[in-house]
This record gives structure tokens, C-alpha cells and sequence, in this order.
């Protein structure tokens, strides 16, 4: 699917315009019952989520990667010492330190972390990406194993090096089927794809999903594809990251949900993130996903959507600031269903369309709900034309 030409029709035409007649106030439903229909609802988790997860690493060994041959100045190619300090570990884990230099990895060899292990990475530390020509590469795979810390430094790509001209699959960390992991205060950036993949190994039934990921902390910015994709997993937290200038392929989103048919993806929580200047959307929803929360984000000078939902069912979408998007702040579209639209700030979006300065205009200027659609309520919101303040669906 080409989604920026999706984005361009459902700004457009395939919206359903607000008129006096669709904005004829409704009771509002209690906020327990929002994602109720004639359909049953999928039974969702109580609180699940911790900024602070408890990560059972390994307590009695601790190596510097420099005791195993790594230089750090740029030029030596570091990733077989890295490993090997990883290797060395004992069977219950421990923690790899990697001091600040220049450690330049062979994506196409990439680190493979193992179970109840740390790699901690001073501030000043950068692992850069050799340039190559693969369409798919990793810096740091996390397959199959529990108990995982990425803590600290700074994960660079090769997109200005980049040898080839195919593929969209250069990651700089890459989590899948596995448990309890934590990725926190890493910057990545420049990846000839994502910043980060969560996801699963296998497929369909098959499939075994990552299930408690967290992301704290985190920069991802001009990354070429998306800045964090999340394919089949659950119970994925979010928190107090940046996600900006994604740019080069398509989506080009700063967090793209989009599980499909590989597996399914629920129980996810975006909180307290900043999504900023990316070509495509702030966030995008896709189908085979349910009880994915948005909730206190900010979402700004996305040429996209702040949050666009394609046929993507039970999402709640409250708290969030979003200002001067290029097309809408939220838009649900295709056979999207169970949505909560509450006590956001939406204003001065569409400005491929309008000044960002100027107030008014329709209501669909900042919320855009496709004729398709169906369970999407929404109240208590604040938009750019004052008179659509009170409006509730």
C-alpha cells in the first residue's frame, strides 16, 4: 500500500465531513464502555505497564569489551570482541560494559545478545554500522532470549554510506520472540530502515511474540523506514521517547503498528513520547491489533497524520497534544472500529492545507473519521474552530 497517497485520499474526500447534521450531540457513554459494541470486546489487561521493569540479570560477572580486543577509535571493526565479551559471560548472565570511543560493528554479523544480560554503554559510547549493501542488517539482535538491558550510548546506521540501493530492513536494535526486555537512554539514528524492530520469530500460529518490551528514554531520529515498528508482541510500554525526521521509504512514521498477518499485536501503551517532524505520520495503526492506549503524547510537524488508524480496531486515544501536522491530528480510517477519542488537544493541524496560525475552519481539519468506521466515540476534545470544543460522538 502506497500510505502517503492513503493519507492524501483520506484528507480529501474518503473522510466524513462534520456538518450540522453530524455534530448533533449524543449522551456521552461511560469511559469503561467506549470500547463496547455489537461485537464483543477483547478482555483487556489491568495496569501491566512499569517505566522501571524489574530485569533479572546475572550479578557475579561484569566485563569491559576493551579486555576483548575492542579499540573504540573508529576505524577497527569492533564486532567480534563485543561478542566475545558477551560470550564470556557465565550461564546465569552478567553485564558487558562498553566505554566511550568509536566501536564500528559489521551489521551483517550482528551483536547477539544472550539471556539475563546487560550491555551498558557509556553516554560517549557510538556503535556505528560499517557501510554495506544488504537490503537487511542489524547492529543488536535480541532473538529468543529473556531478560535483556540495552542500557545508555549512541546506535548509528550507514543511510549516507550505504552501498546499495535496495531494501528498507537496516536495524539498529531488533527484538523478537523474546521476554522482559528493557531498552532505555539510547539514541539511534541514521538506519537504512528502523530504529527499532519489536516483533516475533515465526509466523501465524507459528509465531512467538515478544512480550514485555520496554522503551524508555529513547531518540530515534532520521532513520529511513520508521523509527519503531512493532510487529506480532504484547505488553510493549512506550515512554518518554523522541521519534523524529523518519524519512527516505515508506511509511516513514515515527511508531508504526503493523503486525498483519504474521501475527497479532495488543496490549501496547505509547505515553509521555514526542513524535516530531516525520515525513510520514506522528504514529500508524494497522490491522490484526487491539487495546493499543495513546495516551499524554506529543505529536508536531509530522507531514502526515499525528495519529493515523488503518482498519485498525480498539484504540484509545486521550491526553495528547497535537499541533500543526500536516494533514489532521487523528484520523481513523477504512473499517477502523472501537475507538476512544478523549481530552485531547487538537488545533492548527492540516497545514499543507492552512496557515498553523490561523484558528477555525471544520472540525476536519484536526479529526477526520472515514464513512466506514464504526464504535469510534469521541468527547471532551479541544480543536482549532472553539465551536467544535463541545462536540461528542
Amino acid at each position: 500500500m502506497n500510505i502517503r497517497l492513503h493519507n492524501q485520499k483520506l484528507a480529501a474526500s474518503s473522510r466524513q465531513p462534520v456538518t450540522a447534521k453530524t455534530s448533533v450531540k449524543k449522551p456521552l457513554l461511560a469511559l469503561a464502555a467506549l470500547a463496547l459494541s455489537a461485537t464483543a470486546a477483547p478482555s483487556f489487561a489491568a495496569d501491566w505497564w512499569n517505566a522501571t521493569p524489574s530485569i533479572a540479570i546475572g550479578k557475579s560477572a561484569s566485563v569491559d569489551v576493551r579486555s576483548f580486543g575492542a579499540l573504540g577509535n573508529g576505524v577497527h571493526d569492533d564486532t567480534a570482541a563485543i561478542q566475545a565479551a558477551i560470550n564470556s559471560l557465565p550461564s546465569d548472565g552478567g553485564t558487558v560494559t562498553v566505554p566511550a570511543g568509536h566501536y564500528m560493528i559489521n551489521a551483517l554479523k550482528p551483536i547477539k545478545m544472550r539471556s539475563h544480560t546487560r550491555l551498558l554503554m557509556d553516554s560517549m559510547a557510538t556503535l556505528e554500522v560499517i557501510p554495506n549493501s544488504a537490503s537487511r542488517y542489524w547492529v543488536i539482535k535480541v532473538w529468543d532470549v529473556t531478560d535483556v538491558r540495552i542500557v545508555g550510548g549512541n546506535l548509528v546506521g550507514d543511510r549516507a554510506k550505504h552501498i546499495g540501493t535496495s531494501g528498507e530492513w537496516g536495524y539498529g536494535i531488533n527484538i523478537q520472540g523474546s521476554k522482559n526486555v528493557m531498552v532505555k537512554g539510547v539514541s539511534l539514528s541514521n538506519f537504512w530502515g528502523d530504529g527499532i524492530w519489536i516483533g516475533a520469530t515465526g509466523w501465524g500460529s507459528s509465531a512467538s511474540r515478544s512480550d514485555y518490551v520496554t522503551i524508555n528514554g529513547v531518540v530515534s531520529s532520521n532513520n529511513r523506514r520508521q523509527g519503531l515498528s512493532i510487529g506480532p508482541a504484547q505488553h510493549v510500554y512506550i515512554v518518554n521517547s523522541t521519534f523524529k525526521d523518519t524519512n527516505g521509504t515508506l511509511p516513514e512514521a515515527g511508531i508504526d503498528i503493523e503486525p498483519q498477518d504474521q501475527g497479532p499485536a495488543n496490549t501496547i501503551r505509547l505515553e509521555k513520547n514526542t513524535f516530531s517532524g516525520n515525513r510520514g505520520n506522528g504514529i500508524e495503526l494497522h490491522s490484526n491489533i487491539s487495546d493499543v492506549a495513546i495516551v499524554g503524547n506529543t505529536m508536531t510537524g509530522n507531514r502526515g497524520f499525528g495519529v493515523l488508524g488503518i482498519t485498525a480496531p480498539y484504540i484509545t486515544v486521550s491526553a495528547n497534544t497535537m499541533t500543526k501536522n500536516g494533514l489532521a491530528a487523528v484520523g481513523a480510517s477504512g473499517k477502523s472500529h472501537n475507538w476512544s477519542i478523549v481530552g485531547n488537544t487538537l488545533q492548527y493541524n492540516s497545514t499543507r492545507y492552512i496557515s498553523p496560525t490561523n484558528t477555525g475552519g471544520g472540525l476536519d481539519r484536526d479529526l477526520q473519521i472515514g464513512t466506514n468506521t464504526y464504535g469510534i466515540s469521541v468527547s471532551g476534545n479541544i480543536f482549532s474552530n472553539s465551536k467544535y470544543n463541545n462536540y461528542t460522538r
